[in-house]
């Protein structure tokens, strides 16, 4: 008898160390495929603002936007509905709606101002502008939640001014200081609607409130597009190969997958490591700028991107974990 009760101590010793090690299996399949996702969002996002001005050499930048918008929304609304039907939710409701559309409209409408910049700026320039955004987002913050900031987010903020005045400073020949303001416009938008997204009522799935802001955002683009005369001057035949192949790539690849990774990136990883986006991204569209398009990097732009990246370093990895 007490061999037996020996016997079964052993195996059920034996059964946790089993159990444990195939549950350090599986966590660490899945934080192996979330660093995956993750890797995913640096490179695609971070390529995205070449692919926007390669399509808008011959597309027009609020019809490209609309479109692909619109279409990335077609295609995730019914895998959306599907997921979260089978999660238990139920219908989108109106007040839900309202709430993605006026999102949607902020964030999608600055990627919409962002395709209408890059006819004049650079692709890397524009990515380190967008790059302010976790500047706007602590701005905006204090300014509406009344959130506290300390010294590290401040320093971040007067290091981000600094350094979005020597990007200032690069504008010459081609670009257009308006290209530069629209930037800045831009990311204070993207900013505005991610703060607002808290506020305004929007579905628990994720993925049905990016597809339902995909939706309503493309379709008031390509409206606005109709009535600035976008619609009315296009024609499919002056478009360039190359425009169809980079709005293919941003609604495929920039607005589906890379989104569905970075929804991956944020369930399984802590939040400061996913908000590194927000400086990997300039950094691989500076890469793929002067590498594929022929972008020149100048000193400014080189000294300015520095302290831009630097100051989203030092306001991300300070600010609080999201519960």
């Amino acid at each position: 008898m007490r061999g037996n009760v020996k016997n079964m101590r052993v195996v059920t010793r034996e059964g946790r160390e089993i159990g444990q090690y195939v549950r350090s299996k599986k966590d660490f399949s899945r934080r192996g495929g979330a660093w995956a996702a993750l890797l995913i969002v640096w490179v695609v996002w971070g390529s995205t603002y070449l692919g926007i001005r390669v399509a808008v050499e011959s597309l027009p930048p609020l019809l490209m936007a609309g479109s692909r918008f619109l279409i990335a929304g077609l295609i995730m609304f019914p895998v959306a509905v599907r997921e979260s039907r089978a999660g238990g939710a139920g219908w989108a409701t109106w007040a839900q709606w309202r709430g993605c559309a006026i999102v949607g409209i902020l964030l999608l409408g600055a990627n919409a101002a962002l395709s209408f910049a890059e006819r004049t700026v650079p692709s890397g320039l524009a990515s380190l502008l967008i790059a302010t955004v976790p500047l706007w987002l602590l701005g905006f913050d204090a300014g509406l939640n009344r959130v506290k900031l300390g010294w590290t987010p401040v320093l971040g903020l007067l290091v981000g001014l600094v350094g979005v005045g020597f990007l200032s400073g690069s504008v010459r020949g081609s670009v257009s200081v308006g290209g530069v303001v629209v930037c800045l416009f831009a990311a204070a938008s993207w900013a505005l609607g991610t703060i607002l997204s808290r506020r305004v009522p929007t579905p628990a799935n994720p993925a049905l409130g990016s597809s339902m802001q995909m939706l309503t955002a493309g379709a008031v683009l390509l409206a606005v597009a109709a009535a600035s005369g976008e619609l009315g001057s296009f024609h499919p035949a002056q478009v360039t190969a190359r425009s169809w192949l980079a709005l293919g790539y941003l609604i495929v690849v920039g607005s589906i997958i890379a989104f569905s990774a970075y929804i991956i990136a944020v369930r399984k990883l802590p939040t400061a490591t996913v908000a590194t986006y927000a400086y990997v991204n300039p950094v691989i569209a500076v890469l793929l700028g002067t590498t594929l398009l022929g972008e020149r990097l100048t000193p400014s732009m080189f000294i300015g991107g520095a302290l831009i990246v630097s100051a989203v370093v030092l306001v991300v990895r300070r600010a609080p974990a999201a519960h």
